[in-house]
């Protein structure tokens, strides 16, 4: 009598799950398809959300997993004694997936790993540095300097270009602008939190930790453990006879690999991205699996899996993994004071630094000034000679000289430098640039960092105007 209970129970909710999806019109496999994407999604960003920026449970709900309706079919459930979020569709245990939080590794979605393997992992980053950043002076620690302004700075302007992106006069169209702060000639400007947010508030990078990813390899690439000259050292294309065995490391820096790959959010939630980030282990052989659309370095396509190749690339590069994990930290956040990063990782272990990365509203700026500054930081040279050069060269296969390795350009169409996408804003900016509205732009000839953080589902938030707000205060 029991088991027949039990059967009609689970006969009852897949009746419901049918009905509803008949209901909702999501009766295809793409729709079915959402639904592990989603409960991913919703676990990971809300483990991120509480575990990692240490936001509340209910504006992380509200803001960061509330852009489309079927999230609200998915059921969170969140253990704050083992820091984990477990997520299924209306709490029932169909499609869960579950993110936990590692203290050194941030959060991290168990994909086919045993979670006992990753909370398991022996990880021994180095603490962040300086240790007593109130006492050490801007920009390695937090003292700012009392001395007065540049006589160059209309601060009006600034702070009215500030007021600007954090007021909120359609309630339809929210900005949700975070954190912001700008930097003029080594010193911080201006710089703004929303409420709930401050200084220390670990931020997503989404795609702005592409330019992070940069960084890492760059320093490789001074190291001399890393070639991008060379065909990527990619096992699945190992052999002579696969066409991608041409793709170097340097092609996918550029985003010009030629690998098919689709990405695409909220907008079309069964995405080559979204089935990576958030239902695959391993998210680099994921990408690495995809076979060519077109020969390599004849087409410039945007891939979120090309950056993961390149973060396993890396792993390789570093070969023994506690060595990978403290690489980050030892080498560029501790020599330039970004004290907050975290990157996570994937199931597998390697940096989802294509996307996942937090970090602070001050240490984005750290790391604009260091691509500023050619790559040296105070004397020491932390990317190697000539690698912001080459990080500032637009791919050829780019529209509109618009993109470099891993950072976004605003050179112009080659020998019509006034057909560029921000016709109004300086030729020479580079910028990584993030989902939601992330941005770090570094404008080289007006010594300028602009940092902007926010949740803008529908990107109104005025990125443009605001940089020329902001140039236009200082003369």
């Amino acid at each position: 009598m029991k088991f027949f209970s039990k059967k009609r129970i689970w006969l009852g909710i897949l009746a419901l799950v049918l009905a509803l999806a008949v209901y909702f019109g999501y009766t295809n496999r793409e729709s079915i398809q959402q639904l592990p994407i989603g409960c991913g999604a919703k676990a990971e960003l809300l483990c991120s959300g509480i575990f990692v920026s240490g936001r509340d449970e209910a504006s992380v709900l509200s803001e960061d997993v509330a852009f489309h309706p079927l999230f609200k079919l998915f059921k969170p459930k969140i253990d704050y004694n083992e820091k984990s979020v477990t997520v299924s569709l209306w709490g029932l245990g169909l499609f869960k997936k579950k993110a936990i939080y590692h203290d050194q590794l941030g959060a991290i979605l168990i994909q086919n790993v045993p979670e006992e393997t990753i909370r398991g992992r022996k990880v021994n980053i180095p603490s962040p540095e300086p240790a007593n950043p109130e006492t050490v002076p801007w920009p390695m620690g937090d003292l700012l300097s009392a001395d007065p302004l540049p006589m160059n700075v209309d601060q009006t302007k600034v702070a009215a270009a500030l007021d600007k992106i954090f007021a909120e006069p359609d309630p339809k169209h929210l900005k949700r602008t975070r954190a912001a702060v700008v930097v003029y000639d080594g010193r911080i400007l201006a710089e703004r939190y929303a409420d709930g947010i401050t200084k220390d508030t670990r931020l997503i990078s989404w795609s702005v930790a592409k330019s992070i990813t940069n960084a890492l390899a760059g320093i490789l690439a001074g190291q001399g453990k890393l070639n991008i000259k060379d065909p990527a050292p990619v096992p699945e294309w190992r052999s002579p006879d696969d066409p991608r065995h041409a793709i170097t490391t340097d092609m996918l820096l550029r985003m010009s690999g030629g690998q098919e790959w689709y990405e695409a959010y909220a907008e079309h939630p069964v995405s080559d991205v979204n089935l990576m980030l958030f239902t695959k282990p391993d998210m680099a052989a994921f990408a690495a699996a995809k076979p060519l659309a077109v020969p390599p370095d004849t087409k410039w396509e945007y891939s979120t899996g090309t950056t993961m190749i390149i973060n396993r690339i890396i792993r390789q590069a570093i070969e023994k993994e506690e060595e990978y994990w403290a690489f980050p930290r030892r080498e560029l956040f501790n020599k330039i004071g970004m004290r907050s990063a975290v990157i996570e990782t994937d199931a597998s272990g390697t940096f989802t630094a294509g996307s996942g990365i937090y970090v602070c509203a001050r240490d984005y700026a750290r790391f604009g000034l260091l691509y500023l500054q050619d790559g040296v930081w105070q004397g020491e040279r932390i990317l190697p000679e000539g690698w912001v050069a080459y990080t500032a060269t637009p791919t050829p296969t780019s529209k509109a000289g618009d993109y470099g390795a891993q950072f976004w350009l605003n050179k112009g169409v080659p020998n019509d430098p006034t057909k560029r996408p921000y016709p109004k804003l300086p030729q020479d900016m580079l910028m990584a640039d993030g989902y939601q509205g992330q941005m770090i732009a570094i404008f080289p000839s007006r010594k300028l960092v602009v940092v902007r953080l926010g949740m803008s589902w529908d990107y109104g938030w005025g990125r443009t105007e605001f940089l020329e707000d902001v140039l236009s205060a200082i003369s």
